[in-house]
């Protein structure tokens, strides 16, 4: 086995947990040559990776289809052994059967997945993880050995991260890109004035995010908080959670960001469960979701723009308290 691809082209999450398969493989092949193929504006969380021996970025939004035809001939002509899809969509999928590599591997979901030299189910909602189940994919060729998702933050990154640090530091990631999967504003305020005045509290984001963290810092009115929105790159966001006493997060990319750094995290899940195994795998997480019995929840995998029964009650009813008590 000389030469591998990792193919994942989706959001940063689903590409952050691919990473506890670039962990495995390069346990079990050393010597091979490892490569990922990510869409563009997710390759800065690879930065000065040590496994990684090529990363391949596809540009999907400026001439996304010819550009998936050099990416075609490029994979082509580096000659793969091992090509394994985590992606379930068409064009991954026809990449995959054209990449010209002896083991090609993905999710039965993948509509191309019959040209595949072997494929996989991929079920949600039977409660197993998501690295457990991009693990099944190779599960006859090397031993997960609870390896976990990881990113590399350089020094510089944690050099970066370590001037906001203080004895008591906190790091709250409030946005989500779907509304429902985003804790409400009012919700974060709650916890934020429960915070001691001395201590330190971040708001991380990105330029996007500007906007709602300055309205929490406004109506919070905690002296020690502060908008880093736009400020960090995701290595640095990830360096500084490492170093702080606690992160909150939605379900969403920073939580799993805290767990490629097994940084400490308090993940709060609205209109999605923990049950479609996306959750944190941090040494110390935990997870905060209602206790009340909405028929209603989930509502879906992804989360909608806005609440399709118009009360919200999957966020709304979360009781802060199960934050605070992380502080």
């Amino acid at each position: 086995m000389k030469r591998i691809l990792i193919i994942q082209t989706a959001s940063i999450g689903d590409v952050i947990l691919a990473t506890a398969l670039v962990e495995t493989l390069h346990h079990a092949y050393p010597e091979a040559s490892l490569d990922l193929l990510v869409k563009k504006g997710n390759e800065a969380l690879f930065l000065n990776h040590p496994f990684l021996h090529q990363l391949i970025v596809w540009d999907k939004r400026s001439k996304k289809y010819a550009n998936f035809l050099k990416i075609t001939r490029q994979v082509r002509e580096t000659k793969y052994d091992l090509v394994i899809n985590l992606q379930r969509f068409f064009l991954t999928g026809l990449l995959t059967a054209l990449s010209g590599a002896a083991d090609t591997r993905g999710f039965s979901k993948n509509p191309l997945s019959l040209l595949f030299t072997r494929r996989i189910n991929h079920q949600i909602g039977s409660g197993i993880h998501e690295v457990s189940r991009n693990h099944a994919l190779i599960s006859d060729l090397a031993c997960a050995a609870d390896l976990l998702p990881r990113l590399y933050p350089c020094a510089a990154d944690e050099t970066e991260a370590a001037q906001y640090i203080n004895e008591t530091t906190y790091t709250i990631s409030p946005a989500s890109l779907w509304f429902t999967k985003q804790y409400p504003v009012k919700k974060w305020v709650e916890l934020i004035v429960q915070i001691p005045q001395n201590a330190r509290i971040y708001l991380l984001g990105a330029r996007s995010d500007i906007a709602l963290c300055e309205e929490i810092i406004t109506r919070a009115g905690h002296s020690g908080i502060v908008s880093l929105a736009g400020k960090l790159t995701l290595l640095q966001s990830a360096a500084l959670m490492k170093l702080a006493r606690m992160n909150f997060t939605n379900d969403s990319a920073p939580m799993h960001l805290c767990s490629a750094v097994n940084a400490p995290v308090t993940a709060v899940y609205c209109s999605t469960i923990p049950g479609f195994g996306f959750g944190p795998l941090s040494s110390d997480s935990f997870i905060a979701q209602t206790d009340s019995l909405l028929t209603c929840r989930p509502c879906g995998l992804h989360g909608f723009r806005a609440c399709p029964e118009k009360h919200f009650r999957c966020a709304l009813t979360i009781d802060s308290g199960k934050l605070s008590g992380r502080l």
